[in-house]
């Protein structure tokens, strides 16, 4: 086989040719992999529900918050029917590793800024006068994760949700500025 003749004009129709097989690739995985993907992901809500509510009876909201350091925050709130805090599970974040990425530990109980059996509504951070302790190095990802919480709270309260059934609710994205 001759070899092409290395001019614009090759190059472009080369790169054109292996940009078009690429991209039809990677269309293809994702073609493959998207109903798993939202399988996974609704399996992993459905053991967070279970999770959080600690197998006491509850409400387990779903609350996004965008303003994380990383960016979105999402998270799984078990909270009784009076509002106290019965879990929590960090769904998806994108907070740095080793930092941020620690609130799926740092508010659990027994832990620096527990918040399991609290009130939920009006939770802030230390720093901005309240006294939940936000994780070292990461007070936005913190004060994200709280607003993820009062939001769960603000949903429970302004909804029907049957504090018996458990039945997950989802919260829409909270705009306040915490």
């Amino acid at each position: 086989m001759k070899k092409l003749k290395s001019t614009w004009y090759n190059m472009a129709i080369v790169l054109t040719a292996i940009a078009v097989v690429a991209g039809a690739a990677l269309g293809y995985v994702n073609m493959i992999t998207a109903p798993i993907i939202e399988n996974l992901k609704a399996k992993q809500e459905k053991e967070a529900e279970q999770q959080v509510l600690n197998g006491k009876q509850g409400t387990a909201i779903k609350v996004s918050d965008p303003k994380g350091f990383g960016g979105k925050l999402t998270v799984m709130v078990g909270l009784a029917p009076d509002g106290t805090i019965l879990g929590y599970k960090v769904l998806e974040s994108s907070e740095t590793p080793g930092l941020g990425a620690k609130a799926q530990d740092w508010f659990q109980e027994g832990q620096n800024g527990n918040i399991i059996g609290k009130q939920a509504g009006n939770l802030t951070v230390s720093k901005d006068g309240g006294d939940v302790d936000a994780i070292t190095a990461s007070t936005i990802t913190s004060r994200a994760f709280l607003r993820c919480i009062n939001e769960a709270y603000k949903t429970l309260s302004e909804s029907n949700a049957d504090g018996q059934s458990g039945a997950s609710q989802q919260a829409k994205e909270p705009n306040n500025n915490i």
